[in-house]
């Protein structure tokens, strides 16, 4: 018999209400992924970098999609969700701006999860 081998989900979105629908798959994919107990790590670069902030997720409206708030705390209750350094400074966030559990990290951090044993990178 096979035994499963831990994986880890990398999915990183570059889209955010400039492209709702592949914002909102990438959330979708990330939380399903953490809802099915498969460890996550969700990356938040380009314009999805506002969603790191408090309220921005219930900005965001899609139809037939789920609220990106409920998808944002189930991932963070469960996964690692971060937050693109040179995003986030180009938007002028900083760590204190950003919600809680969120990290600041860069590429370095996301090459090194994606190159690990295991590891399967989406993105969006």
């Amino acid at each position: 018999m096979l035994t499963r081998m831990a994986r880890l989900l990398v999915v990183k979105t570059t889209a955010g209400a400039d492209a709702p629908e592949r914002c909102s798959q990438a959330f979708t994919v990330a939380s399903t992924a953490a809802a099915s107990g498969i460890d996550v790590s969700f990356w938040l670069t380009g314009e999805s970098a506002w969603f790191a902030l408090p309220g921005r997720a219930a900005e965001f409206e899609l139809p037939h999609a789920a609220p990106l708030p409920d998808l944002i705390d189930l991932i963070l209750a469960s996964g690692k969700v971060t937050l693109c350094t040179q995003c986030a400074a180009r938007r002028d966030i900083g760590p204190a701006d950003v919600l809680p559990g969120i990290r600041i990290a860069g590429a370095a951090v996301f090459v090194e999860e994606i190159m690990s044993d295991g590891a399967q990178a989406v993105v969006y």
